[in-house]
């Protein structure tokens, strides 16, 4: 049977350990409602392109303490297609590492969509793609100045739309706004301001995407579109 292709890939690396979430069940099954985990609502801006008319091909990383997240995705069948691939040692570990295993199972424009981290707007991942089509590299982002948390996460120091962090990204348009510097939890936060929950890369340049969580590597993001978001969780934590 042939697969069809898609119109968008999407990487959800689902093989990390979740130590500091600190709970018996992976962090991305946490539930927030009945019915509903941290992976329902992490997924909420795949299923939007989707329900826009694309073909999205999802590409699950993991590893064999993560079945449970297997059996999980089950629900998605009909959905997205759904691929998944083992985190291998020849890969190494880390985000890094989990990318470069699903890379070669992708097509088209390429999505990294982490399972613990939520963002507020649905929508804004569809925006993503459309700025990456155009300018190679896209982000969504939100605004963010504390230290503690831009340690932890893709830290980024972006400008423009209405004055800085704050604008609402658009493909050419006068509210652009624009990732001027980028670093993968960063020892010293001084001067970032912002902080991404979803990055989108045109297909051409999908090989870097790796680079994108490597401390000891140039951030391909630097110079990426950003698409604003009024709020980006991540779920380390059984408190969120």
């Amino acid at each position: 049977m042939n697969t069809p292709v898609p119109d968008v890939s999407v990487i959800l690396p689902c093989a990390g350990l979740g130590t500091r979430f600190g709970a018996p069940y992976a962090k991305e099954l946490h539930c927030l409602a009945p019915g509903v985990t941290v992976l329902d609502r992490s997924l909420e801006a795949v299923v939007e392109l989707v329900k826009s008319g694309l073909s999205v091909r999802v590409v699950v990383v993991f590893g064999p303490h993560k079945l449970d997240t297997v059996k999980y995705l089950a629900r998605y069948t009909g959905t997205f297609q759904l691929v998944f691939v083992y985190q291998d040692d020849v890969a190494e570990p880390g985000l890094d590492g989990a990318i470069r295993c699903a890379l070669p199972l992708t097509r088209g424009p390429v999505a990294l969509v982490l399972p613990d981290i939520v963002v507020s707007d649905g929508e804004s991942l569809l925006s993503a793609l459309r700025e990456a089509d155009v300018v190679g590299w896209s982000v969504v982002a939100a605004e963010e100045r504390d230290p503690g948390v831009l340690r932890q996460m893709g830290a980024l120091v972006v400008a423009g739309g209405d004055g800085g962090a704050g604008g609402a990204g658009g493909a050419g348009g006068d509210g652009a706004v624009t990732v001027e510097a980028a670093a993968e939890k960063p020892a010293d936060p001084a001067g970032f301001n912002a902080l991404w929950g979803m990055v989108a890369v045109a297909e051409d340049q999908a090989h870097r995407l790796p680079d994108v969580a490597r401390r000891d590597a140039d951030s391909p993001l630097a110079g990426a579109r950003a698409v604003m978001v009024a709020q980006i969780v991540n779920y380390n934590t059984t408190e969120g």
